[in-house]
């Protein structure tokens, strides 16, 4: 485990990029930069972090955990359904196959919880009838776990947009995604997040909820994007949830939440300049980011050098 000197001493430099001469190069997403080589897609994971849709600042090691953490369950998972992977040549690095995404993400909740006017717990709470086209029994505390894990879709946000929220029978009402094909991607994403609950249970944690992104290559449904990192799903420390259950307070997060937690209590929510994290703060998160990845995965995060441009080009020429 890397120690808080370790990580404040990376702090100077956690703010890189690959250069890559003579490949198209654009940004996209929140922590990847995507190079165009022919008819391969590079993904490039740098260390920049990002909240409230835009950059904060610089959390060292972030990239190189998500990219890292993602890769494994791309391994755990490819029984279940195929990715987008290539290789992963190096720490910062994964080249993946160009995918057609898909226009809806799939949300799969385990636990109803949120404290926005349009979180699942909350529509629950004042009655909305059928939130989000689910039949959800009677007599549920916020927090709790659900029955069984539920499906809440949404569009894909683009060109600045917020994502919409849908119910499952919305996406095929709107003929977002073919029915044989939507049966296919909700059978694999309720199954994948079953097999992260697994995984987190034995790791001291809890998966309470998680956004996948399926893509389509030659015609087949493929995970696209991150799988079950800090910043795209939500974990609980479980020994901190039975602590707090039938209580006002809210179980321990192993996730981005901790990040924005610390935002919110100084009056930040993603408008105009947001405040200086302090190093030790930095260190803080970048430490919680490690852990998860070795709680989950069982191995020593071994972060790799910057910059990996020789490693990338021997993958895309061999």
């Amino acid at each position: 485990m890397l120690t808080i000197s370790d990580i404040e001493a990376a702090i100077p430099h956690a703010l890189t990029r690959v250069d890559l001469p003579g490949l198209g190069a654009r940004q996209e997403g929140k922590v990847r930069d995507i190079y165009v080589a022919g008819d391969q897609r590079v993904l490039i994971t740098t260390d920049r972090i990002s909240a409230f849709d835009r950059v904060l600042g610089a959390i060292p090691f972030k990239g190189q955990v998500l990219n890292q953490l993602s890769a494994w369950w791309f391994a755990q998972t490819r029984d279940i359904v195929a990715n987008h992977v290539i290789s992963v040549p190096d720490p910062n690095v994964t080249l993946a196959r160009e995918a057609a995404a898909l226009p809806v993400e799939v949300i799969v909740r385990g636990y109803i919880t949120g404290v926005t006017s349009t979180s699942l717990w909350t529509l629950y709470r004042q009655g909305v009838p059928r939130p989000y086209g689910l039949d959800l029994p009677p007599g549920l505390h916020k927090n709790d776990s659900l029955p069984e894990p539920v499906i809440t879709p949404t569009t894909k946000a683009t060109g600045g947009a917020h994502d919409e929220r849908l119910t499952p029978a919305e996406v095929l009402e709107r003929g977002l995604v073919e029915p044989g094909l939507w049966a296919e991607i909700q059978a694999a994403a309720l199954a994948i997040f079953r097999r992260g609950q697994e995984v987190a249970r034995r790791a001291g944690l809890i998966l309470v909820d998680t956004k996948y992104e399926f893509g389509l290559i030659d015609g087949r449904p493929a995970l696209i994007d991150e799988v079950h990192t800090p910043d795209s799903s939500r974990f609980w420390v479980a020994e901190s949830y039975e602590a707090t259950r039938g209580t006002d307070r809210e179980p321990e997060n192993f996730d981005k939440e901790f990040l924005r937690i610390w935002f919110a209590e100084r009056g930040y929510r993603g408008d105009g300049i947001p405040p200086a994290m302090p190093a030790a703060f930095i260190a803080q998160v970048a430490q919680r980011y490690i852990a998860a990845y070795e709680r989950l995965t069982g191995e020593t995060f071994a972060p790799g050098a910057q910059p990996a441009a020789d490693r990338i080009r021997a993958n895309l020429t061999r």
